[in-house]
């Protein structure tokens, strides 16, 4: 199975629109690939916080028409980053989209765990409640968004619903660049699923960002690493990998932690 990431740059001067219509050709560009995967709100930046109310759009808004076109005519499972969603009936959210090869939105994912410490899109976006997967061909993938990867316990939630890869699209900061490949190895390490962890390039908001979107097999090791710049990653995934190593080595069945109520 091949997957391509692809490490979009989002600097303020280029449009929503513009970018939009450069992201769908690179997306087009990929037809040799089966999942293609995107960064977290490369239409708005993440960073750029005074534009969310501004660029939000619903759930079936430009970002949706012009990523499910592109995801049809390159036959490919997309990934389609996030967006900045309004609910017509309630706060904005951080809303990851995934399309079918014919174009078909399957899944939607609202980002739970909110960046910023009482401001930014911890104030501005509301949580989401539910864990998201989507059985695809060959992988059965668990959606998280950034700093949701600080958070093991959403990825064990995951594996219970039958995840053995992650896609994390994401707008990390070059200054914690550290933090995000080895909690991507850790993600991948502690629930032997790949992670296929997509990030933005540029700067956004007056923060740099990180770059380095990164590929981690079911062992920790990782199949490939972007720089800093705006970049394709190409990487072929073993779709028996996941359950290969949970069977050599069976460290999820020796869990006792989280799976029953503690004893009074």
């Amino acid at each position: 199975m091949r997957a391509s990431l692809l490490q979009i740059e989002v600097n303020d001067d280029e449009s929503a629109n513009s970018r939009r219509e450069r992201v769908a050709s690179l997306v087009r560009a990929q037809q040799g690939s089966d999942l293609v995967v995107l960064p977290e709100l490369w239409p708005t930046g993440a960073w750029a916080y005074e534009g969310f109310a501004d660029e939000a759009e619903p759930l079936e808004g430009s970002t949706y028409e012009v990523m499910a076109k592109a995801a049809r005519d390159a036959g490919v499972w997309l990934h389609a980053g996030s967006i900045v969603e309004r609910d017509p009936e309630g706060p904005l959210y951080n809303t990851s989209l995934v399309f079918s090869p014919d174009g078909a939105l399957v899944a939607a994912y609202r980002k739970i765990h909110r960046f910023g410490f009482d401001e930014g899109e911890a104030v501005l976006m509301g949580a989401g409640q539910e864990l998201v997967t989507v059985p695809m061909s060959g992988l059965h993938l668990g959606l998280a968004t950034c700093y949701d990867l600080r958070f093991p316990e959403l990825f064990r939630g995951l594996v219970d619903a039958g995840a053995n890869a992650f896609a994390v699209p994401a707008g990390w900061p070059a200054r914690r660049r550290g933090h995000w490949t080895l909690l991507a190895r850790a993600r991948a390490v502690e629930n032997q699923a790949y992670v296929l962890a997509c990030g933005t390039a540029g700067t956004n908001g007056g923060v740099e960002q990180a770059g380095h979107s990164i590929v981690v097999d079911p062992w920790g090791e990782v199949l490939a690493e972007a720089g800093t710049g705006e970049e394709v990653l190409v990487v072929d995934l073993d779709p028996a990998l996941p359950g290969d190593t949970r069977e050599k080595f069976p460290a999820l069945k020796d869990r006792l932690l989280g799976l029953q109520p503690p004893r009074r």
